[in-house]
């Protein structure tokens, strides 16, 4: 228990800080913030409580729906002994036309801190400039960093070891697979992204991993053969072809996706043997995995959604404690 209380009293000197994209973080910050995440799993596991928050509030918007991040964030404040107040936006005032910026000023008044899931990452950027207490990215359309201090977590826990493995994303290069290359090159480990033409990550987060990936020594490799991405890596991610707010493109890149670029038992061989699959979930089985692929013995998928508790409850503690 006493090297539990180390890990969680040592002060990463983040109090205060917005939490917007991954790429303002240093590698010791993330790492800091994994092995926060993993005591605060330990202690919960064993039953112990661990209530730094009495008092806290948490203030939640969501233009976009949710599962993991609304319960998780939720049940992680209640956890921490502090609140986490559901704002939709139908019911604020900021889906009647309010400007961001009243709307952050007011909730500063109230609030301790404000996670917000919307679609422009403009928007989130805009309210943490005015808003005067931390604001957290749950998911904007161009990074999802939450999901993946969760899914680095997850590696972290079933490899040992982050910086020297090896990721391969297959898919659409969409916000997952942004923030997903930007922590591998933090954390120095070699990020591969197999996608078509058209579907191609924004080349500013590409050039943005690759000056990180010089510091780290990772590898980062943007191909659009699925076989090259997938050859010898430890982890295989996937993410859903078609996001919400896309729904009118679906049969487009079903055709752009379907079949090459889809995670089966024949592309995962080209993996290491004892390699893992991670998908941020909802998934959609028989589009971007098979269901054998993710309901297979090397599917982390469950553990991998547990620990978005986990690690945003070591977020909120640096934060807002």
């Amino acid at each position: 228990m006493k090297s539990d209380l180390s890990v969680l009293e040592k002060d990463l000197n983040l109090k205060g800080k917005d939490f917007l994209a991954l790429a303002d973080f240093s590698p010791s910050e993330i790492l800091g913030l994994l092995e926060k995440a993993k005591k605060i799993k330990e202690l919960q596991l064993a039953g112990e409580s661990y209530t730094p928050l009495k008092g806290k509030t948490l203030g939640m918007i969501f233009e976009k729906s949710s599962t993991r991040t609304r319960v998780s964030f939720e049940a992680g404040m209640y956890q921490l002994g502090g609140n986490a107040l559901f704002l939709s936006s139908n019911d604020l005032q900021i889906g009647r036309g309010e400007p961001i910026s009243d709307t952050a000023q007011v909730l500063s008044q109230y609030l301790d801190g404000i996670m917000i899931r919307t679609f422009e990452h403009e928007k989130v950027e805009e309210l943490a400039k005015y808003a005067s207490i931390p604001v957290i990215n749950g998911l904007t359309d161009l990074f999802h960093p939450c999901q993946v201090l969760a899914d680095l977590l997850t590696i972290f826990e079933i490899k040992g070891e982050l910086k020297g493995l090896k990721m391969a994303y297959i898919g659409d290069g969409n916000n997952m697979a942004h923030s997903l290359m930007i922590g591998a090159a933090k954390v120095g480990m070699d990020f591969s992204i197999a996608c078509p033409e058209g579907y191609k990550p924004e080349e500013k987060v590409v050039n943005m991993a690759l000056e990180f990936a010089k510091e780290s020594g990772a590898n980062i490799v943007v191909t659009e053969d699925p076989i090259e991405a997938v050859k010898d890596a430890d982890v295989i991610y996937t993410d859903v072809w078609t996001s919400m707010g896309q729904e009118a493109e679906n049969e487009i890149r079903l055709k752009a996706f379907a079949p090459v670029y889809q995670v089966n038992e024949e592309l995962v061989m080209h993996a290491k043997d004892d390699y893992v699959f991670l998908h941020c979930l909802p998934a959609h089985r028989g589009e971007e995995v098979t269901a054998g692929v993710i309901d297979g013995s090397q599917s982390a998928v469950f553990q991998e959604a547990g620990n978005r508790l986990h690690a945003q409850k070591a977020l909120l503690v640096e934060l807002l404690k």
